[in-house]
């Protein structure tokens, strides 16, 4: 399992997202933006909505800053489209049914899937990881912070 560190170029992905759209880490590269990419175990679990909607309400921040928020959890597009549904999320979940992307990641939990957050800048360079499985919220101000950094050295 890949261990990435801060200043690691971050691995390319290609994943299907919950509308059956193939999403690329190189699209955003060719767009110069930011991501942030966020695993979470399960849609739906108390933790898990706790983390997305908190993403969610901080939607709009992260989109002034540049930067785009994406999801990964191995749920299928079906589950995805009625979480994003459910809770009006306003960015995309991608399908890791296979923990391919999660593999590539490093990402990985003992009893459940991992949750961790990766702030990648708009050259492909991973400029922050947050690790915590039981942690839902206090690691997305903090990629915001990340984010806004990121804006203020173009």
């Amino acid at each position: 399992m890949t261990k990435l560190k801060v200043g690691n170029v971050a691995p390319d992905f290609e994943a299907k997202n919950y509308l059956g759209q193939t999403i690329t880490l190189k699209e955003f590269k060719e767009k110069n933006q930011p991501i942030v990419l966020y695993f979470y175990p399960k849609d739906n679990s108390p933790v898990c909505t706790k983390e997305s909607c908190e993403f969610r309400d901080k939607y709009q921040k992260f989109i002034e800053a540049g930067a785009e928020v994406i999801g990964v959890s191995s749920d299928g597009e079906d589950s995805h489209k009625s979480f994003v549904s459910k809770y009006s999320l306003p960015f995309t979940l991608l399908t890791d049914k296979h923990s391919k992307l999660a593999k590539l990641y490093g990402v990985n939990g003992i009893l459940l899937p991992g949750r961790k957050t990766f702030i990648i800048d708009k050259h492909g360079i991973i400029a922050g990881i947050h690790d915590g499985l039981l942690s839902s919220t206090s690691h997305i101000e903090e990629s915001l912070k990340i984010i806004e950094k990121l804006k203020s050295q173009i």
